[in-house]
């Protein structure tokens, strides 16, 4: 097997297990978005923690916790995140799991919008007219849902500025998670530790089985971000981007097929729009990127 090859299954498989989270976390009820957020945060310390010792990460985690710069980013990181994961468990566990898919269609187009308006980058033509179709497909959708898709929005751009703060952060995918979880985990620890004291938990009281789950949250958060890492190694940034969009497309179809949640016209037609939108914007990166190549080696051969 080339080493492509291997990084496209990866990335398959990395963008396959988010695309089905909306099945997963429901498996956590009874606890409650806010408990099973605490047990993520938790397990995903542990799991992380154990990671970067066995990959021999303790180096460069020591890096991150004494160098003011990126500690301030990873800092933003775990706030961000932390209202992404806790934003995308209510909401696929309040059958809001085709608006959760929005999100992650939309994400592209605001990472974009940021680093225009955060890091000054210059946007062409074709892109500017996606981001106006992505506009109108907001509007379409607050008339739909009759408010603005906050799960789908909060989603976008809780992402798109985690994702920034990870740039400017310039950190291990590993160790960076790992210090971001341990900020956290005082703070889930605490919560935890009170619903436990006023009889609220669920963790152990509802069985075995239960308790398994929710310490599950830990791997199930570290696989994907492992496979991420792996495929970002091997595969081009074209491919890699491409294969972003399969994540939303399986949680459009559990929400549509396995969930049962409505879409009516005005939804159909929000929903158009954004993808309309994404053609547009993943067509025009692919021809610029391919005549910046092209560009490239016949600069090369004079």
């Amino acid at each position: 097997m080339t080493d492509q090859r291997r990084g496209f299954i990866l990335g398959v498989t990395a963008y396959g297990l988010w695309g089905a989270f909306p099945l997963y976390f429901p498996l956590l009820e009874p606890a409650g978005a806010d408990e099973i957020l605490a047990h993520r945060i938790l397990w995903s310390a542990i799991t992380m923690g154990v990671l970067v010792i066995a990959l021999g990460r303790t180096a460069a985690f020591r890096t991150i916790a004494t160098t003011p710069r990126t500690r301030r980013f990873l800092l933003v990181g775990a706030l961000v995140i932390t209202s992404n994961w806790a934003t995308y468990i209510w909401g696929v566990n309040h059958d809001h799991v085709v608006e959760t898919s929005l999100g992650y269609f939309i994400n592209p187009l605001v990472t974009v919008l940021m680093g225009v308006f955060v890091l000054g980058e210059s946007m062409r033509r074709l892109q500017w007219a996606a981001l106006g179709v992505a506009g109108v497909a907001v509007v379409v959708l607050t008339i739909d849902y009759g408010r603005p898709p906050w799960v789908a929005l909060i989603l976008a751009f809780s992402f798109g500025t985690y994702g920034l703060a990870k740039k400017q952060a310039d950190a291990g995918a590993v160790e960076s998670l790992a210090f971001e979880t341990a900020v956290l985990t005082p703070f889930a620890a605490a919560y935890v530790g009170w619903l436990m004291i006023s009889g609220q938990s669920t963790f152990g009281v509802e069985g075995g089985g239960h308790a398994l789950l929710l310490a599950s949250t830990g791997i199930v958060t570290a696989i994907p971000l492992i496979c991420f890492g792996a495929a970002a190694t091997r595969l081009s940034m074209v491919t890699l981007g491409l294969l972003q969009f399969l994540a939303p497309v399986l949680q459009f179809l559990v929400g549509l097929l396995i969930v049962g949640e409505e879409m009516p016209l005005g939804r159909w037609v929000g929903f158009t729009l954004v993808w309309l939108a994404l053609v547009v914007f993943t067509t025009e990166s692919i021809t610029h990127r391919r005549r910046q190549l092209t560009l490239s080696a016949e600069a090369s051969a004079l």
